[in-house]
This record gives structure tokens, C-alpha cells and sequence, in this order.
């Protein structure tokens, strides 16, 4: 055998392993694990974001000149069908979606009298419009779960900047302050207590501390949306997930499910974005990102910036596959709609996702540190995807998988550090009569939820 780095490395740690059988932790204590709302966002694995806001309706204007907004009469989403939106998010597979409620311009999408900047100053539909609640009764419709977005740490048209400051950001001035601070109090309550419970709730950059000028959500959360998943929440939050450090679509390597903080608790960022496995707090990582590169909101002839489907294949794989929920953006044009380069966009994407995994070769499930399968048959296969059962935490630190060759023989196909909810991992294209997966670092026995292979051509 003709052994480069790689091979060698991997024929060491499963050598090691068939002689040790696997190496327990001595650490005793408890677990960290995922609430049940936490479980389930695990198993839902892909969303779809929509960002559509008032700026789409005056290219090149910029929230942060904090001058010139755009009219309220601008924003005409004369042809506004988010049941369409929901019928790109089934076709790609997404089973929760997010709408971007209020971003940092300021506009509210839905009706209230916080201040005189919304669709309720707008001559959509009579200044009686709510985007809001239309997407909320598509999501339902579709079977979708769905959440909102809305920023506390910046809002244009109020002069507030990151971290959630007047002033553009400065402070300085504690009045100005606590009136911003009851808007968002207030903001949040509407949100929260009008369209019924939220599968997840984006704060984009988190929100400051009460002892540092910051509003008080924690109860208002626990009180109207304690179910709710929370990205980037205050410290105190219940069933808080992660950014992972980028807008690409790629988790870092290994990824752990566990971590010592989230990011944007209290206006700072955790610099280890792919947490830590002796972490105290279960905060999974979520990959954000545009399906047209860096283009969050619509843009004329965005659609040539849109990704290739190779592309969001790879991204698929170094999220979902990598023990992360990918959350994929959607741009709706100023009618209101999809537009048609996107959709189709999404449709093939999510061919492509079932063709490739809807059906294993085989699979089986198991506990300890050795779990075998065995094919039907003798068979080419190139992808393992593997799962915990994450309820009782995440237990495997190290892992090796071989297939039987012919002759009897075990061959190492990979190896790997952290499984959580899902890996997925690709190897050369290889005939095996079983495979098998030695954990060779754990922290209590592996329970193994899903040992599957795939033969991906």
C-alpha cells in the first residue's frame, strides 16, 4: 500500500483503536445536553432566511448615514406572496424559516405605533399592511416553523449603533437611552405575543447588558416565548444557539455543540467558534448565509452573484455535515416575490440533497465504542454519515471508520474528532462487504443514533 500522510495517520489511530477498543474519559461530571426545543431544531437542519426591507426600494442608500431615509411610500410590494416564499423554502428542503421583521434601517413591517417609521406611514395597502403576519399564516400553512428576526443593536432611523447605543453607537446621553430602550422592550412584546409561538428568534449582534444601557428581554423572552430557539440572545436566554464566525456557510472543524459562551452575550464574541467539548452551556452553531455571495438584500442583476449548485453542495456539507443547522437567505425583489433565478436555485438544491441521502446503502444504530455494519451486499461506497444520540450529550472525542475489503481485510476509510447531532464525511470510492465505526476517545459509552453509507456518483 502506497502510504501518504493522510493514510498513515488514519491506519495509526485505527490500529490504536483495535487495540484499545476505545479510551474513556475519567471525567465525572453530568453532561451538558440540549433542551427538548434545542433536540428539535438539531433534527430540522435546514431554514431559509428572507431579508426584505425598505432599502431594496432605494439602492445605494446606506442605514449608517443616518440621513435621507427612504419614504415609507417607496416600499410597494404590489405583488407580495409569501406562500410563494414558503414554496422555495419546501423545495429546498427547509422545514423553518426566519423573516427579517426589522433591520438596522428601522422599518417595522408590521403594524405599530413605536415610532412613524413602518408600513403603517406606508400607501401599501391603505398603511394597513403586515408582512409580519403574512408570514407567519404561510409558514403554518406549509408545515414550516416559523421565526423572526428583528435587531436591537442598531437602528437607523432611531441613531442607534452596535452595540445598542444612541448616538450612532457613542451613548453618552442616559435619557435618550431609556426611551430607546423602552421602544425595544416594547418592540419585542409586539412580536413576541401577536403571532403565536416562534420556532426562533434572530438577534443579529445580541444585545448589551441591562447594567451597560440595554433593554430587559430575558423576561419578556421567558414569558411569551420560552419554547423559542435564540440566536445570539442575551446572557440568561434559554435554548441559545451560536454564529459560527462566518457568512459562507462553513463551520469550523471539529464543531462541538457545547461552549463556554455564546456570541454577541453582552456585545462581545466568543473567539472560538467552534466551541468546546468540556463547554458548560449547550449552544450550537447555526451557518448563516446569502444565496447570492455576500448579497443579503435584493440587488438588480444579483442573480449573476448567485452561487453555483456545486458550491451549495459543498456548504451543505461543511454545515450540516459538520454538526451545524445551515440557514440559507432568500431575497425577495421589490414585488414582493422570489425571483424565479433564486427559486430554481432552490429547487435544484434540494434534488440534489435527497438524491444524494434519501437513500443509505444501508444503516444501522448501536452503543459502545465498536459498531458494525453490514452491507446487503458487497458494494462501492464513498460517504459516511454518522449521529449521536445527543439527548445524553456529546460523548465521542475521536473516531476512526474502515470498511471490509475484500479478503477479510479492514481498511481505514476516515477518521474524525466531534459527531453531535450529524457528520458527514467523504472518502474515496471503496468496495466493502461492512463497515465499521471505532470510537477511540469518549467521554461516557457512544450511543450511536445513526451509522449510514452512502454511495454518492
Amino acid at each position: 500500500m502506497n502510504l501518504n500522510r493522510r493514510t498513515f495517520l488514519q491506519n495509526s489511530v485505527c490500529a490504536s483503536a483495535s487495540v484499545v477498543w476505545g479510551r474513556y474519559s475519567t471525567d465525572t461530571r453530568p453532561p451538558v445536553t440540549p433542551t427538548p426545543a434545542q433536540q428539535t431544531w438539531h433534527d430540522l437542519e435546514l431554514g431559509m432566511f428572507f431579508h426584505f426591507d425598505i432599502p431594496i426600494y432605494k439602492q445605494e442608500w446606506k442605514w449608517r448615514s443616518f440621513t435621507d431615509f427612504p419614504h415609507p411610500d417607496l416600499y410597494q410590494p404590489a405583488k407580495l406572496d409569501t406562500d410563494q416564499w414558503m414554496e422555495a423554502a419546501k423545495a429546498m428542503g427547509a422545514r423553518y424559516a426566519i423573516f427579517v421583521a426589522k433591520h438596522c434601517s428601522g422599518f417595522l413591517q408590521w403594524q405599530s405605533d413605536l415610532y412613524p417609521y413602518g408600513v403603517r406611514q406606508s400607501s401599501w395597502e391603505g398603511g394597513k399592511g403586515d408582512v409580519v403576519r403574512r408570514f407567519v399564516d404561510s409558514c403554518r400553512r406549509y408545515g414550516i416553523r416559523p421565526g423572526l428576526y428583528a435587531s436591537v443593536s442598531a437602528n437607523g432611523y432611531l441613531g442607534v449603533d452596535n452595540p445598542g447605543l444612541v448616538n450612532r453607537g457613542k451613548g453618552g446621553d442616559d435619557a435618550a437611552q431609556a426611551r430607546y430602550v423602552a421602544i425595544c422592550e416594547r418592540m419585542m412584546t409586539e412580536l413576541w405575543t401577536r403571532y403565536g409561538d416562534l420556532f426562533e428568534i434572530w438577534f443579529d449582534g445580541g444585545a448589551i447588558p441591562v447594567s451597560k444601557g440595554g433593554p430587559d428581554l430575558v423576561p419578556i423572552l421567558k414569558r411569551h416565548q420560552p419554547n423559542a430557539i435564540v440566536f445570539q440572545g442575551p446572557v440568561g436566554t434559554p435554548n441559545l444557539i451560536r454564529w459560527v464566525g462566518n457568512e459562507r456557510g462553513v463551520a469550523p472543524y471539529p464543531c462541538w455543540s457545547t461552549a463556554h459562551a455564546g456570541t454577541s452575550e453582552g456585545g462581545t464574541i466568543e473567539k472560538v467558534f467552534g466551541g468546546h467539548p468540556d463547554g458548560n452551556l449547550w449552544v450550537p452553531g447555526e451557518c448563516d448565509v446569502p444565496v447570492r455571495n455576500h448579497d443579503w438584500f435584493w440587488k438588480p442583476g444579483g442573480e449573476k452573484r448567485l452561487y453555483s449548485d456545486a458550491h451549495l453542495i459543498e456548504m451543505y456539507y461543511n454545515s450540516v455535515g459538520r454538526n451545524c443547522n445551515l440557514l440559507l437567505n432568500a431575497n425577495p425583489d421589490p414585488d414582493g416575490l422570489v425571483p424565479e433565478a433564486d427559486f430554481q436555485k432552490y429547487v435544484t438544491f434540494g434534488k440534489e440533497i435527497r438524491r444524494r441521502f434519501d437513500r443509505p446503502v444501508a444503516e444501522t444504530r448501536g452503543a459502545g465504542t465498536l459498531v458494525t455494519l453490514s452491507l446487503p451486499q458487497p458494494q462501492p461506497v464513498n460517504h459516511v454519515m454518522l449521529m449521536e444520540e445527543i439527548r445524553h450529550g456529546e460523548r465521542i472525542r475521536a473516531y476512526c471508520v474502515e470498511g471490509q475489503i475484500p479478503g477479510g481485510v479492514w481498511q481505514p476509510l476516515c477518521t474524525g474528532i466531534s459527531v453531535g447531532h450529524k457528520r458527514i464525511q467523504t472518502f474515496d470510492r471503496t468496495a466493502v462487504s461492512s463497515i465499521r465505526l471505532h470510537v477511540t476517545e469518549t467521554v461516557g459509552e457512544p450511543l450511536i443514533r445513526r451509522l449510514a453509507v452512502f454511495d454518492v456518483t
